[in-house]
């Protein structure tokens, strides 16, 4: 069998790239989510590449909520830095004319003039260098594996969790078997018992009545709620060893069981010890099949 991972949906991977113009950090997060549901946060220079970006997170991950963070820190090398000459033209006019007018000596700084905001610009508005678009695409996808190796490692905890509980699932459906044979026999006397207090003043075959009452029993007989639900728990362990995307599979599995619980539940009360103990074995599977259910809402 070829084995998949088993990947939860949660996970986080930071990566940092240095290029010439500057230095790229990208973050990718994901969550939980019903299908895939994918979002970019990044400035706005780097929109034309969310296309190829966004297929390659799809090459990655088949469910959950990601959002990929890419901030841009563009070394001074790489910018055009230039200054306002108009700018510095109104302060020095304005200085003198200060001073005129309050007779007041002053001297222009430049150190001062270069600190008055808009004094110096870079050339930050330039588009990028489309080369960068196949560098990011490669750093995303060295991003993105380490999310898968981070979702992998949780995912493998995940999946021996969801096996333990589906064991105690076959291991109570076996309980189950054992009480039935021991309960089988006693609840077709006492179903004959009442059929005949009932029948009584009325004229009827004893054997018509046997095969009645047999008729009656195998109706509330459990046996074949036992075997599906043991059926169902070794398709359910079989697709957790078979790993890769299984959390929408599970939760069909997972409600199959759990109806064979119920009917279990509702076909064995009022039988006296022996269905208390059927009922308590019922509720613990009950139980083992929403914890699996809990897990496999963060399984891909």
């Amino acid at each position: 069998m070829n084995r998949k991972p088993v990947r939860s949906m949660t996970g986080f991977a930071r990566v940092r790239i240095n290029v010439d113009e500057g230095e790229f950090t990208l973050t990718v997060k994901s969550v939980n989510h019903r299908g895939l549901d994918i979002r970019f946060h990044m400035s706005a220079d780097l929109d034309p590449f969310e296309n190829s970006l966004r297929a390659v997170v799809k090459q990655h991950v088949l469910r959950g909520h990601v959002e990929v963070r890419i901030a841009f820190n563009r070394s001074r090398s790489a910018a055009s830095v230039t200054w306002n000459r108009p700018l510095m033209e109104a302060y020095v006019l304005g200085l003198k004319q200060a001073s005129a007018i309050y007779g007041v000596h002053a001297e222009a700084d430049l150190n001062a003039a270069f600190q008055v905001p808009g004094m110096l610009a870079d050339d930050l508005g330039r588009e990028l260098n489309p080369a960068l678009e196949g560098i990011l695409a490669k750093a995303l996808g060295e991003t993105l594996d380490t999310l898968n190796q981070f979702r992998e490692r949780e995912g493998g905890e995940l999946a021996a969790l969801m096996r333990e509980r589906d064991a105690a699932v076959v291991a109570a459906a076996g309980k189950m078997e054992e009480i039935r044979a021991l309960a089988l026999p006693a609840f077709h006397e006492r179903l004959a018992g009442r059929l005949g207090e009932l029948m009584k003043g009325f004229a009827m075959d004893p054997q018509r009545l046997a095969q009645e009452a047999a008729v009656l029993a195998d109706r509330s007989d459990i046996g074949e709620e036992i075997a599906r639900l043991r059926i169902h728990a070794a398709q359910l362990d079989k697709l957790i060893e078979a790993g890769g995307e299984i959390g929408k599979k599970m939760d069909f599995l997972l409600q199959e069981m759990n109806r064979e619980a119920n009917t279990v539940l509702s076909k064995t009360t009022g039988i006296g010890e022996l269905g208390l103990g059927m009922t308590e074995l019922a509720l613990a599977v009950k139980s083992d099949i929403e914890k699996i259910r809990e897990q496999s809402l963060n399984v891909e």
